[in-house]
């Protein structure tokens, strides 16, 4: 094996490792491989930026920002909207309803985008007419993703396969080509879910947040100030020992933190306390912050919570005499939040009137456990997509809440209205442009995909604002980083020496077989790895392999195609599901019984169909 070679499998052995582990993100991940592939020679500077400038990563941030107008503007909300009059149907009737209208919006329009949409509009259902959530989430996103495969604008896993293909001097893949067999693996799908449905989690809509958030990670950090009786008491003298729902976690005095403190230690003025507590002692600590009370006499057990009150200035008589209806909600974050990268600390002193943040609860992963949530200062832990926080509110600052960029509420809805109808109506028409400009051949993707950009631009139905603050960055930054690799593949003769070795594992084997191979093992990639980056690595070795075999490579990158996309059978391969994964309804084996009974049924299924264009 040449050297070159080796150092490349180094390089994708590493990058593979990265994105299971999720040490970093993808985005920082992305730039290693740029530089990595530079200093070793692997690839020039220019094919090293390549990525930046290719077609499928401009035609993928094309599409991102119409979804980011067409949200914007309502048109998803809009298409979406009739459904809640559909609450009326059996839930075996609605399932498979949603998962068809989803999938229909999905092939024109990022996944992702439909898929948060979609999220609000089930939690509507479910607190409106007692529809479980649970039973219509997974479906959605599952949906969604099938949806996105059966043309070739859906997903950005499709224009990349095709990008590779035609830079490789394969013929590229028609806008509807693929489309009927989409259709059949859309309704195969639909038939696997909705029977499967029954074994999906029944989200009581009235479940308490106390049971939606987990006792033991919520936390939050109280400051001890100068006037606070907790001053000069031991912790053993304080309810932080006596009472069993409040749990000290650390001491921060001085910049030192003391994890699990002694109960003798004694409390100073200016020491930092992150606690671990229930939602109704959390509120009634983070309660003692507030400079606006109401007038509600305070009980024995109040009282107990008072020693964290910290110099509070005293209320004016007007303050005095109001009474503020407080509740507590959830929201979750998203790609694009306004939030992302801040704080806690940093939350309170953006201009939200009437809103405290309380809590945050991190998205599970291989790093972000509970262990490593406590070791570091509250004030320290960044938000990041996926991320839950827990907010308190008057009900006046909702409507707020549903201006901010990036988020659902999980627990309160208020439905989105544009500002302008006509806007709606636009953008719409411009979507419908951009698709038949396309699927008729009139403009590649990329050219009316730039086209209804322009235009979306110049009716004022996008922002330029909401573009840099929107968009998913990550992805792009991600295409960006692995194209490259891909270059890195073909230039060191990589794919060929990996293609040469699947050949002689495959000698002997029938054609079907070895097509079957390559779908299984795509598939089974794209459950650990993001589906774009599976794409960028099997691509290449798929049509090597092809090559090889003397046979025509559109069957194989059909294969990977689609088995890049259908990562079913884990919450992490894809994005929607991580999000659906991310709101504390489903366990992995939700994804692991019901997704890989739909994987292996579809890869069978796939790799006959694909047979017939031998």
């Amino acid at each position: 094996m040449d050297i070159a070679i080796l150092e490349v499998f180094i390089i994708l052995g590493l990058t593979i490792f990265f994105f299971v582990t999720e040490l970093f993100p993808v985005d920082k991940i992305a730039i290693f491989i740029i530089v990595s592939l530079v200093l070793l020679g692997l690839v020039t500077p220019e094919e090293a930026i390549s990525g930046f400038s290719n077609t499928a990563t401009i035609t993928v941030l094309s599409l991102m920002i119409i979804a980011i107008a067409l949200e914007d503007n309502g048109v998803i909300a809009w298409f979406a909207q009739g459904l809640q009059r559909l609450s009326i149907l059996p839930l075996l009737v609605l399932i498979p309803t949603f998962m068809f209208i989803t999938a229909g919006i999905s092939a024109f329009i990022s996944t992702t985008a439909v898929v948060i949409v979609f999220i609000k509009i089930i939690f509507q259902l479910s607190d409106r007419f007692g529809i479980p959530a649970g039973k219509l989430l997974l479906p959605v996103s599952f949906a969604g993703i099938l949806g996105g495969s059966c043309t070739l604008m859906g997903t950005s896993t499709n224009l990349i396969v095709n990008s590779i293909a035609q830079n490789r001097g394969v013929e590229k893949l028609g806008f509807f080509e693929f489309a009927w067999m989409g259709g059949i693996f859309l309704a195969t799908g639909i038939l696997i879910v909705t029977i499967g449905s029954r074994f999906l989690p029944k989200k009581d809509p009235t479940e308490s947040l106390e049971m939606a958030y987990e006792i033991d990670e919520l936390i939050t950090t109280v400051s001890v100030g100068a006037n606070s009786p907790l001053v000069n008491k031991t912790i053993k003298e304080t309810f932080l020992k006596e009472s069993g729902d409040v749990t000290l976690l650390k001491l921060v005095r001085n910049g030192v933190t003391t994890n699990a403190p002694g109960k003798y230690i004694t409390l100073l003025p200016g020491d930092e306390l992150v606690v671990m507590a229930d939602i109704e002692n959390l509120e009634r600590i983070v309660s003692s912050e507030k400079k606006t009370t109401t007038e509600k006499p305070e009980t024995d057990e109040e009282l107990t919570v008072k020693e964290l009150k910290d110099g509070i200035k005293n209320e004016t008589e007007k303050e005095k005499k109001e009474t503020i209806a407080i509740q507590l909600l959830e929201i979750l974050v998203l790609p694009g939040s306004v939030f992302l990268g801040s704080t806690l600390s940093d939350l309170k002193r953006f201009n939200l009137r009437g809103i405290l943040p309380i809590a945050i609860k991190k998205r599970k992963n291989l790093r972000n456990t509970k262990e490593r949530l406590i070791r570091k200062n509250l004030d320290q832990i960044r938000i990041k997509p996926g991320d839950r926080i827990l907010l308190e509110t008057d009900k006046s600052s909702i409507n707020e809440l549903n201006n901010l960029e990036g988020v659902v509420i999980l627990k309160t809805h208020e439905p989105f209205q544009p500002k302008d109808k006509n806007k709606k109506y636009i953008a719409t028409l411009i979507l419908l442009a951009v698709i038949g400009l396309a699927a008729g051949g009139v403009l590649s993707i990329l050219a009316s995909s730039l086209t209804g950009l322009a235009l979306l631009l110049a009716t004022n139905c996008l922002e330029m604002n909401k573009i840099y603050t929107k968009v998913d960055w990550q992805i792009f930054f991600l295409l960006a980083g692995m194209i490259p690799l891909g270059v890195a593949m073909t230039n060191s003769g990589a794919d060929i020496w990996l293609s040469d070795q699947l050949l002689v594992l495959f000698e002997g084997k029938d054609k079907l077989f070895i097509l079957g191979a390559i779908f299984l093992i795509t598939m089974v990639m794209s459950g650990s790895v993001s589906n774009n980056a599976t794409a960028v690595i099997m691509t290449p070795i798929a049509i090597s392999v092809a090559a090889g075999l003397e046979l025509p490579a559109k069957p194989f990158l059909l294969a990977v195609m689609f088995a890049a996309n259908f990562s079913f059978f884990t919450p992490v391969g894809y994005q929607t599901n991580t999000l659906i994964y991310n709101l504390g309804i489903y366990r992995f084996k939700h994804f692991l019984f019901i997704g890989g009974i739909l994987s292996i049924v579809l890869c069978i299924l796939g790799t006959l169909l694909l047979s017939t264009l031998f």
